[in-house]
């Protein structure tokens, strides 16, 4: 069987709650972040950024921003639930931000721009997989926070985080989940 096919039909995600933090090789980042922007993108609009988080900036971003706005949203969290939130990105060796950048074109619809910043995502992670690194696409509420858009570079008011790819090294090969049967999502249209 082709390698690559072999690899699309068994890749797995690594939770970031059971990824640890590691040393992560430049020039991998690089092949990473390479093949990530190398997607379908009409017009070539280049409608997504993203904002490599590493080495200080994880702790920074979580006791700057992770920490206070937790706490903000949630005025009864313990201590130990704002701990988890000031050290969330020091699970990975680098977090990844994909930002929603829409563009303004007469004939190219936003909704196409979404599309490519999601495959941007998706690039990312199977390539940090494919090289043998746990990673994760998470959006969890911090990506719905004006405070951390702004930090990796976007506007509030028009642009959105598709999402973070947490890369670290794996702790243990993650355990295979249900996946959908393929006569229930798949139809074909023969005539």
């Amino acid at each position: 069987m082709n390698e690559i096919i072999n690899f699309l039909k068994t890749r797995r995600s690594t939770t970031a709650k059971t990824m640890i933090s590691g040393h992560i090789n430049e020039s991998d980042l690089n092949d990473i972040l390479a093949c990530g922007i190398r997607v379908p993108d009409h017009g070539a609009l280049n409608p997504w950024s993203l904002t490599v988080i590493k080495y200080k900036a994880r702790y920074r971003i979580g006791k700057e921003i992770l920490a206070p706005e937790f706490v903000l949203n949630n005025p009864e969290a313990t201590e130990e639930e704002i701990d988890f939130e000031k050290n969330r990105f020091l699970r990975a060796s680098a977090v990844i931000a994909v930002l929603f950048k829409p563009v303004s074109h007469p004939k190219i619809p936003s909704w196409e721009m979404e599309l490519s910043t999601g495959a941007v995502c998706s690039n990312i992670l199977v390539a940090a997989q494919s090289l043998g690194y746990a990673a994760q696409w998470l959006t969890e509420w911090y990506s719905y926070n004006d405070k951390m858009i702004k930090v990796v570079g976007g506007k509030p008011e028009t642009d959105k985080l598709a999402g973070f790819i947490y890369i670290g090294d794996k702790e243990k090969e993650p355990v295979e989940r249900r996946r959908p049967k393929i006569e229930n999502v798949i139809n074909y249209l023969t005539e």
